[in-house]
């Protein structure tokens, strides 16, 4: 089966337990062939004595070579550790490399990098995890590659993978508009398969995007782009999703979220913010509904979403509440009314405020 497979490619001890344990307290009847404690004691054994064998060679790179030589050395050691030791060894072997004096900014940017994927791993696993912040501090080691990208630093394929990095932290930390942005301008230039998958980035994207850009681009760049068009026919609840959106069918709409909610469930960068998405979706269609009415009754607007009247007067009003959506609901009239802020008034408003605090820093002079 499909976890004996995994079990037999697992070459590094501490995550074969946390692997075997889990399948364990989840399939606690079905039989599982796992290494004994006495074959993971053996692998452990062996990692060592590479990692004996590869600090030897640091050694010799540092007494008969160059600082290049002693630089690859001490990344090896690096790969080796984040791929068969613990994530703060791996940890530790990445600070080794950045420790050294003349370690140019591309590599650091790697080094960066790495280390968030070591801590971005570690802190989805609690049993991997260790008191030390160092391990779930993915924002640090994030930013830290996005100050060097945007000084210039690393070639263009660098940078382009570090903003894909940032893209999918602000993912994580529910800051759609920032991933949109990043994410759109990186569909063409899309290098980072360390993270995701071409076809995975391009969902994120479709769907960051989705709640943020304006109809007219959303048709351009995602429903007409040429990207999403050619990988439509195997994201296509998706594209349903975003189609039915800008058609306004709200009925195939609420559909296509069902069936999206199951994509949203099983991502790794998705599944823990699955009700948020489903949520914002809903919120979403309601909100472009409403901008063609001043008034509507409940009884229509139910109709055109294939919801009761009860489930839609419940749910408008959450979000009513909430501040999230700009109506009121008239229950002796059935109808829902919008509360359309006057533009003209608010950007005088704010006018008004900028001029205020201008005056107040020029009187500061």
């Amino acid at each position: 089966g499909v976890a004996d497979k995994i079990a037999n490619k697992l070459k590094n001890p501490s995550l074969y337990q946390v692997f075997q344990k889990s399948v364990q307290a989840k399939y606690p009847n079905a039989s599982f062939t796992f290494l004994s404690e006495e074959e993971l004691q053996k692998m452990a054994e062996g990692h060592k004595a590479k990692i004996t064998e590869l600090e030897a060679a640091v050694e010799e790179a540092k007494e008969s070579a160059g600082d290049m030589e002693v630089m690859d050395a001490l990344v090896e050691i690096a790969h080796f550790a984040a791929k068969s030791l613990t994530p703060q060894e791996a940890m530790d072997a990445y600070q080794k490399v950045l420790d050294l004096p003349k370690l140019s900014s591309g590599k650091k940017m790697d080094c960066y990098m790495e280390l968030a994927r070591v801590s971005s791993f570690a802190s989805s696993l609690p049993a991997l995890s260790t008191n030390d912040t160092t391990l779930t501090a993915v924002d640090d080691w994030v930013e830290k590659a996005d100050q060097l990208a945007q000084s210039g630093s690393g070639d263009w394929d660098r940078r382009n993978r570090v903003s894909v990095y940032k893209a999918l932290q602000c993912l994580l930390k529910r800051d759609m508009k920032t991933a949109a942005e990043i994410m759109l301008s990186g569909i063409a230039t899309f290098t980072c398969v360390e993270l995701c998958e071409y076809q995975e980035f391009l969902v994120y994207a479709a769907l960051t995007n989705l709640l943020h850009l304006p109809r007219p681009q959303l048709h351009e760049k995602i429903l007409q782009g040429p990207e999403l068009l050619a990988i439509a026919t195997d994201i296509p609840v998706v594209i349903k999703l975003i189609r039915s959106y800008y058609d306004c069918d709200y009925k195939s709409y609420l559909h296509a979220m069902v069936e999206v909610e199951d994509v949203l469930k099983q991502d790794r960068y998705l599944s823990a913010h699955a009700a948020y998405w489903m949520r914002e979706l809903h919120l979403l269609a309601y909100k472009q509904f409403l901008d063609s009415y001043q008034s509507v009754t409940l009884a229509a607007m139910a109709d055109q979403f294939g919801v009761s009247v009860e489930f839609l007067d419940l749910h408008a009003s959450q979000f009513i509440a909430a501040g999230r959506l700009s109506a009121k609901i008239d229950k002796f009239g059935g109808t829902i009314v919008t509360n359309r802020a006057d533009r003209k008034n608010a950007q005088y408003r704010q006018i008004i405020q900028k001029g205020d605090h201008l005056l107040n820093r020029i009187q500061k002079l």
